[in-house]
């Protein structure tokens, strides 16, 4: 780890809400301060003037915060337990979402589906393979989700999720991980027995409906903030696990992933300019509702916990 890593001042980047509607801030030491202020940055004030502006603003933020750090006085943050965080990015240009990328999932899914496990994937000639989710599916950690109408089978997936701060257009592997901002969490809910779309043919390339199992309101719970990417800088080395009502269901590691963060990125920048504030939702691993014939129901409570980023908890209505 570089020496600039070692002396960065701790800290994560928020969305929450205030009376004048949301704002931007980094917590640091249980402390909320406003970004707007504490950069003398009007735009920083929403979480996507910082985003389109990361390269300034991360030396900023650091700077900002070293300072109150020296001083020993968050007289002008406000207390963490007071603020009501909203998702880190509320409307992100768009959200991408990694399909089968997780080598202990691909195994339980093959098992369930009684199929024969695909080989290697790269001596395989296969990439990454992402689909969009819709962005204003987007909820934060403590939101009350609806059950989506005539949904039997709604399943859980824990998502280490990349933040992209700077465009990004035909990026080498090697380098990918220079165009994040940061990390979070994400449970990409999918209603599983909405993909198919009823009185269709099974042999027809339009039976899919993937806004059905992918885009209903409340979708994408996603925080509670943002950690930046300096503080992990090796996103295939963390734990990642979900519960649902403190009963623990997937319980992996991200370095299952078959494509990498880095890898996702390049992929992903050789076909369209990724911009600052699209999400990249990297995969889920093992233990999800569809493999145990286990779905969510009104009242059940899921929680998902990454290493070195936090905890996002949701309750289904």
């Amino acid at each position: 780890m570089a020496d600039s890593e070692r002396n960065t001042t701790p800290y994560k980047i928020v969305t929450y809400e205030t009376a004048q509607g949301p704002r931007a801030g980094a917590v640091s030491n249980d402390a909320v301060f406003d970004l707007a202020e504490l950069t003398g940055k009007p735009s920083y004030a929403s979480m996507l003037g910082v985003l389109d502006d990361w390269a300034k603003a991360e030396p900023l933020i650091e700077a900002a915060l070293a300072k109150k750090a020296e001083k020993g006085s968050s007289a002008t943050g406000s207390p963490l337990t007071k603020l009501r965080l909203l998702a880190p990015v509320l409307y992100p240009p768009t959200l991408f979402c990694a399909g089968a990328n997780y080598s202990d999932h691909m195994a339980e899914m093959a098992r369930i589906l009684n199929l024969v496990l695909e080989p290697d994937l790269r001596k395989g000639g296969l990439a990454p393979w992402h689909f969009i989710k819709a962005s204003r599916t987007v909820v934060q950690t403590g939101a009350r989700i609806p059950v989506p109408a005539g949904a039997q089978k709604l399943d859980w997936e824990a998502e280490l999720t990349a933040v992209i701060g700077r465009a990004a257009k035909n990026v080498p592997v090697e380098s990918a991980l220079d165009y994040v901002a940061g990390y979070t969490i994400a449970n990409d809910l999918s209603a599983r027995d909405l993909m198919m779309r009823p009185n269709v043919p099974e042999t027809s390339p339009f039976r899919y409906d993937w806004i059905g199992q992918k885009s209903f309101d409340g979708a994408c719970p996603l925080g509670p903030w943002i950690v930046p990417a300096k503080q992990i800088p090796h996103p295939q080395r963390l734990g990642i696990k979900l519960w649902v009502n403190d009963v623990l269901k997937q319980d992996s590691h991200t370095s299952k992933m078959i494509f990498s963060v880095a890898e996702q990125i390049a992929q992903l920048s050789a076909r369209l300019t990724l911009h600052p504030g699209d999400l990249i939702l990297t995969g889920t691993p093992a233990g999800v509702g569809m493999a145990r014939k286990e779905f969510l129901k009104s009242g059940d409570v899921v929680r998902v916990w990454i290493e070195h980023v936090g905890e996002l908890t949701n309750t289904l209505t």
